[in-house]
């Protein structure tokens, strides 16, 4: 992640390793990963956007019991001294859901194309391939005695802002953001009915997050509390922030931002 004023919160649980039980294309640019095992019964269940390390297989030779508990500067130095053959490779994602009585995770993947190491792993639907996962906690904080949320992000946020949507108490007004490449790739929510939320769907060619932000331009909350989220390309999470705080007069300490990752 980019930047963040994220506070994280690691689990007692430490790594706990997986295997992927259910593997299906939702949509033009969404693979849905689900991960089982015995292990993921003594997962932390946060909610809302509850994210995590992913250790994902690179090879055959790939190991995860050399990984540490944690994902933190000495467990990041400790995975740059394993050797390159049987590392695996370590990403970022968010808890699409989450079902104790089955022990059961889903991870919602963006692939575009053969770019990157996640995407076209997911999009190679591994049934039975071995991961590892490390909690890493929730991003969004919300506000004491606010009811009113913003929220932005484009597909890569998406599982993040509708986990948030999904987990919010249902008295919650607002307004929420979702940018998508196709139309298609729009998802069932769970919103509370106070809160509207606008899909916006990116023309061939627009730079991702751009049209996330021009919409959230056009909301400017009420001089009252508000919770704010914003998440994907760091552009978006960083001008969001900035449009927020500046023109809008809310306190930064009420808006959550993380660049999931940034177009060069």
């Amino acid at each position: 992640m980019v930047s963040s004023n994220i506070a994280v919160s690691h689990a007692d649980t430490g790594l706990i390793t997986a295997e992927v039980t259910r593997a299906e294309q939702l949509s033009p640019h969404i693979v849905r990963i689900t991960l089982g095992g015995d292990r993921l019964e003594h997962w932390r269940d946060l909610g809302f956007d509850q994210w995590f390390r992913l250790a994902l297989p690179i090879s055959d030779e790939t190991r995860f019991d050399r990984l540490g508990d944690r994902f933190d500067m000495r467990g990041y130095l400790r995975y740059l001294t394993l050797p390159k053959s049987s590392r695996p490779a370590i990403r970022n994602y968010t808890v699409r859901e989450y079902r104790a009585e089955t022990g059961e995770l889903d991870i919602d993947f963006v692939v575009h194309g053969a770019a990157g190491i996640a995407g076209p792993w997911a999009a190679g639907l591994p049934l039975g391939a071995p991961v590892a996962l490390i909690d890493q906690g929730c991003g969004y904080r919300p506000v004491a005695g606010a009811e009113r949320v913003v929220l932005a992000g484009e597909e890569s946020a998406m599982p993040a802002v509708l986990g948030i949507l999904r987990d919010l108490p249902r008295a919650s007004t607002g307004v929420a953001v979702i940018e998508i490449p196709d139309a298609a790739d729009r998802q069932p929510d769970e919103a509370p009915a106070g809160v509207e939320l606008r899909w916006v769907v990116r023309s061939a060619g627009a730079r991702p997050g751009a049209v996330a932000l021009e919409e959230l331009r056009t909301v400017c909350p009420v001089a009252e509390p508000v919770s704010a989220f914003l998440a994907g390309e760091q552009r978006l999470a960083t001008e969001g922030r900035r449009y927020l705080v500046n023109d809008c007069g809310i306190p930064k300490s009420a808006v959550d931002f993380t660049g999931y990752w940034r177009l060069r």
